[in-house]
C-alpha cells in the first residue's frame, strides 16, 4: 500500500489572509464561522446595509466548507419518502423547495457576478446493484412524482460500475467551493464588511443585548449574532449536544486509466460511495471518491478508511495517481433535517444554523438566505420546517433513545478501559492511548520524536477521547469534539483544550 498524501485540492486556491481581532468593538451583526453559511449570511446582510461582522476561529473556509466534494444538489440521498412518512408531503416540498431555491440563487450569483467557480451542471444518481435497495429507489421516485421532482429510474450509468438500478435527479450541479466563495468574501468586504480570523469565541453574552466574547476577553457588542460555527457557539438551553450526533467521512482524489464521462454518484448500498469529477488547474481531470462515513471518535482505524476508498478507486477506475486526501466532520439532527433558526426562545436575538448532514453547499446556502429574512423581518416560507425548537415523536424520540444509549456507553467504557501501553514505546508520528502516572492518558510522537501528552478526558462532558491515526487527532465518540495532538480544540462542542500532561 502506498504512502497517503495528505494535501487538499481545495488548497488550490489561495484567499487572501485577514487581521486577528485586537481591541473591542459594536456592531449590528456578528457572523460566527467562516463556512459557506458564514460567509453568505454575512454578505447577504451587508449587501442589505447592516454594519456586519464575520469571525473565523481559524482561517475563513478551512472546515468542513473546505473539505467538501462540492456537490450542489437537492438529492441527500434517499431522503424524500422518509420525509414524507415523517413529516407529510407538504413539508417534504418545502425540504426540496428550499434546496432547490438555494441552487437556483448559487447559479444566479455566479452568472451576476462572473465568478469563475468550475460550475457545471451535472445530473445526480443514487445507484445500487442489489434487490434490496431497488425496492427502496421505486419508493424514492414515487416520492419525486408526488413533489414534482424531476426524476427518472434507468438501468445504466457511465461508470464503469454494474447497477441493477439508479435513481437520477435532473439538472444538479457541481462547483469549486473555495472560488466562489472566495468571491463572496470580496463582495462582503465590498459592501462595507470586517473579517477577522484567528478569533475564537468564548461564549456570547445575552443579559440586555448580544455581547460576543473571544477567548482573548476582546467583546463586540451587537444587534444579532448568527452562529454558523458548526457546532453552535452557545448551547442556549437548546441542549444541541444530545439532539445531534458527529460524523466523519473521508474523500480521496485520483487520476484515473479510464475516462470520465459525467454525472454525480452516491450509492444506496453500504458502504456508501460518492463519486464526481473535478478539473485540475492544468486542465487535468480529477475524480472524487468519498465515503466511510463513521460516528466519530469509533470505529476501526481511520487510514483503514482511506485505504478502502483507494482500493475501490482502483478496482473501479484504475489509479494513475493518488494525489489527494482529505477527511470532514457533520452533524446528523435527531429528524435529519438542520436546525435553523433561533437559538432558543430565552435568546431570539441569537440564531444558528447546524446539522447539515453531508449537504451543506446547498443547504448551507439555504440557512443563509434564511437567516437573513429572519433578521431583516421578511417572511420566509421555510422558518417552521428548520425551527430548532421543533419536536417529533418520530423519529426524533428513538433516535434521542439510541444516541444517548451510545454516549452512555462509550462513557463508561472509557472509564473502565484498562492501559498497559506507555509513551516511551511510541515510533516517531504516532499516536496511542498511554497510561502515565497509572492514569489514562494521550500521547502523540511527532515526526521530530518530540512527544505531546494530554488528559484524554473531554472537556465538554468528560467522555474519554481516542486517537484518530489519519487526522493526528483526539477525537470524542460521545458528542463529537475534536482536538489537536497537543490539546487544542478543533470542533466543538468543548470550548476548553485538553490538558497537558507532564510525566514525573
Amino acid at each position: 500500500m502506498p504512502q497517503f498524501p495528505e494535501s487538499y485540492w481545495w488548497d488550490s486556491t489561495t484567499l487572501p489572509s485577514f487581521p486577528k481581532l485586537s481591541e473591542s468593538s459594536t456592531a449590528e451583526i456578528v457572523v460566527v464561522g467562516g463556512g459557506i453559511t458564514g460567509i453568505t449570511a454575512a454578505y447577504l446582510l451587508a449587501k442589505e446595509g447592516l454594519n456586519v461582522v464575520l469571525v473565523e476561529a481559524g482561517r475563513l473556509l478551512s472546515g468542513t466548507t473546505g473539505n467538501t466534494t462540492a456537490k450542489v444538489t437537492a438529492q441527500h440521498d434517499l431522503i424524500y419518502d422518509e420525509l414524507i412518512h415523517n413529516f407529510g408531503q407538504e413539508k417534504a416540498q418545502l425540504y426540496y423547495k428550499a434546496n432547490h431555491d438555494a441552487m437556483q440563487f448559487m447559479k444566479h450569483i455566479i452568472h451576476e457576478h462572473e465568478i469563475e467557480c468550475d460550475f457545471t451542471e451535472q445530473d445526480a444518481f443514487i445507484y445500487t446493484n442489489s434487490d434490496k435497495y431497488i425496492k427502496k429507489l421505486e419508493k424514492e421516485l414515487a416520492a419525486y412524482e408526488k413533489l414534482g421532482i424531476h426524476g427518472e429510474l434507468v438501468d445504466q450509468i457511465a461508470l464503469p460500475i454494474p447497477i441493477k438500478s439508479a435513481l437520477v435527479m435532473h439538472k444538479q450541479a457541481q462547483f469549486h467551493p473555495l472560488k466562489y466563495a472566495g468571491k463572496l468574501v470580496q463582495l462582503f468586504i465590498q459592501s462595507g464588511g470586517t473579517i477577522y480570523e484567528q478569533t475564537t469565541v468564548e461564549t456570547v453574552e445575552t443579559d440586555e443585548q448580544p455581547v460576543v466574547v473571544t477567548t482573548d476577553g476582546h467583546k463586540i457588542a451587537c444587534k444579532h449574532v448568527v452562529s454558523c460555527s458548526h457546532f453552535p457557539i452557545i448551547d442556549g438551553m437548546g441542549f444541541y449536544f444530545a439532539r445531534m450526533h458527529a460524523e466523519r467521512s473521508y474523500v480521496i482524489g485520483v487520476k484515473s486509466e479510464k475516462r470520465y464521462l459525467g454525472g454525480m454518484y452516491l450509492s444506496a448500498d453500504e458502504p456508501k460511495r460518492s463519486i464526481r469529477s473535478a478539473t485540475l488547474g492544468n486542465g487535468e481531470n480529477l475524480i472524487l471518491i468519498g465515503g466511510e462515513s463513521h460516528t466519530t471518535g469509533q470505529g476501526i482505524c481511520t487510514i483503514k478508511h482511506y485505504e478502502a476508498l483507494q482500493a475501490f478507486a482502483h478496482s473501479t477506475f484504475g489509479i494513475q495517481e493518488f494525489g489527494y486526501r482529505w477527511s470532514a466532520q457533520d452533524f446528523v439532527t435527531l429528524d435529519n433535517l438542520p436546525y435553523i433558526g433561533h437559538i432558543s426562545s430565552s435568546t431570539p436575538d441569537v440564531y444558528v444554523a447546524t446539522g447539515y448532514r453531508k449537504w451543506g453547499m446547498s443547504t448551507g446556502t439555504a440557512a443563509a438566505l434564511l437567516l437573513r429574512d429572519m433578521i431583516i423581518g421578511k417572511e420566509n416560507a421555510y422558518q417552521e420546517l428548520y425551527t430548532p425548537s421543533r419536536f417529533h415523536a418520530t423519529p426524533d424520540v428513538k433516535n434521542f433513545i439510541v444516541q444517548n444509549v451510545d454516549v452512555a456507553k462509550h462513557l463508561i467504557g472509557g472509564k473502565l478501559q484498562i492501559i498497559r501501553k506507555k509513551p516511551e514505546s511510541l515510533s516517531n508520528d504516532e499516536g496511542a492511548v498511554v497510561s502515565v502516572n497509572g492514569k489514562r492518558a494521550g500521547a502523540y510522537r511527532d515526526q521530530k520524536g518530540n512527544l505531546h501528552i494530554v488528559d484524554t478526558t473531554c472537556t465538554h462532558l468528560g467522555c474519554e477521547v481516542e486517537w484518530n491515526e489519519g487526522d493526528r487527532s483526539w477525537d470524542c465518540p460521545c458528542h463529537g469534539s475534536r482536538f489537536s495532538y497537543d490539546g487544542d480544540v478543533l470542533e466543538g462542542p468543548a470550548s476548553q483544550p485538553l490538558k497537558k500532561i507532564q510525566q514525573s
